[in-house]
């Protein structure tokens, strides 16, 4: 087996649902992405990459079902450039890195690209053929956002709840508050906050033109939902989202779980956003020129009840570390996509051994965002970029996944 190195990773600024990046279309975003890690890495020639894999969640619109190609081909790589899109849903994005990594280390590629892409505000509605010919009455439609949608009847109820439902029930199983996750959403903000304005994720950014109707295009250099004025009387004064007082587990009376904890400020928002990693083996190194950021280690995925989505990363990271022959002590780093705070904080009550003063030290998906199939490379790439930053260390990327999974990657320095 080879060893695989990440050389560069880049992202967009996450928009905001309907913000400055709802006029990019998806593929325009991947292509965006590709580009500027090739513009960082000029000494390589893009007919030596031997696959792109990029992840995607929805693609029922235009990312054109197979957006790794339409986003290669858009950013003017060599046709006998191939592109592949995987779907492992919110972990598309870590997917793709890790079997762009995996074909490295096998030998069936030098070099390769990998990322995600997802622009959740032009996510399509679509419309299900009927199962007759010319039928009478109205038909459904059904946005492709986010959740389920045309669901299979004979699926088990309890496992296709609302995602934040889910979240609720693991607020319920490991006794987390309303203000526990709160506190957790404004420590998030504040790190990303922080971040900002320290320069600290500026070398993993690439700002985006968007053009306008009028004047010049307009640059979006910044995640558009880090909230510095974040406050905790402001997050208290929001309503539960997917629970009330007289609501329980899948629609039953349960006085006894009491109300709702999950609320917009302590989840992570819809979002717009791209990000991409370049990656390589020895000789591949040699053709880039450069320094890699980290090497790849181990990965792991897991599978767990539905309803429990959440806490899919727990099984997934143990596999990764055990793979890796690392244990939390060695971590220097672990990157935790934030779909809720509940279900940040049902993962680390779950790793008795873990040191939550290094989880997602510049902010995590509840105050940068949350574009689906992007969400994974990001934080590959962020843990990259943190270990360059170190000098040396170990760190992890992990994301809980919908349907029950969990995915994660070690990475070393």
């Amino acid at each position: 087996m080879k060893d695989v190195y990440v050389v560069d990773a880049v992202r967009t600024p996450f928009g905001r649902y309907n913000g400055s990046l709802a006029p990019v279309r998806p593929d325009d975003l991947g292509a965006h992405v590709i580009r500027e890690l090739l513009a960082r890495t000029p000494q390589l020639d893009p007919a030596l990459i031997g696959d792109v894999y990029f992840g995607n969640a929805n693609g029922a619109g235009e990312e054109n079902r197979n957006v790794g190609r339409m986003a290669g081909l858009l950013a003017g790589l060599p046709t006998s450039v191939p592109g592949v899109t995987v779907n492992r849903l919110c972990a598309s994005g870590l997917e793709a890195v890790i079997q762009a990594a995996r074909a490295i280390a096998l030998g069936d590629v030098s070099i390769a690209l990998a990322g995600g892409v997802e622009s959740m505000t032009r996510a399509p509605y679509v419309l299900p053929k009927s199962d007759r010919p010319f039928p009478s009455g109205n038909a459904e439609l059904y946005s492709t956002t986010l959740g389920w949608r045309m669901v299979n009847p004979r699926m088990e109820p309890q496992w296709t709840v609302p995602l934040g439902e889910s979240a609720e029930l693991i607020a319920d199983k490991h006794a987390i508050t309303r203000e526990q996750q709160d506190a957790y959403a404004l420590a998030s903000h504040v790190k990303a906050s922080a971040a900002q304005k320290n320069g600290l994720i500026d070398a993993e950014i690439v700002p985006v033109a968007v053009p306008q109707r009028k004047g010049d295009p307009l640059v979006v250099a910044r995640d558009e939902c880090v909230r510095e004025s974040a406050s905790l009387e402001t997050m208290a004064k929001l309503k539960p989202s997917f629970r009330t007082a007289s609501e329980a587990r899948w629609g039953s009376p349960r006085p006894e779980a009491g109300g709702g904890t999950v609320t917009a400020g302590n989840a992570s928002p819809l979002n717009d956003g791209a990000a991409a990693l370049l990656l390589v083996d020895e000789e591949g190194l040699k053709a880039t020129g450069r320094e890699p950021l980290a090497r790849v280690t181990a990965s792991g995925v897991a599978a767990i009840d539905p309803h429990y989505f959440g806490l899919g990363p727990v099984e997934a990271v143990d596999r990764a570390l055990a793979r890796a022959g690392k244990g939390f002590g060695d971590l220097t780093t672990l990157e935790l996509n934030e779909a809720f705070a509940a279900q940040v904080l049902g993962c680390v009550a779950e790793w008795p051994e873990f040191d939550p003063a290094i989880l997602n030290p510049r902010g995590g998906a509840i105050a940068i965002g949350h574009p689906l199939g992007a969400s994974g490379a990001r934080l590959a790439g962020s843990v990259a970029h943190q270990l360059k930053a170190a000098g040396s260390g170990t760190g992890v990327a992990t994301l809980c996944i919908g349907v029950g999974q969990g995915l994660a990657l070690v990475l070393e320095r």
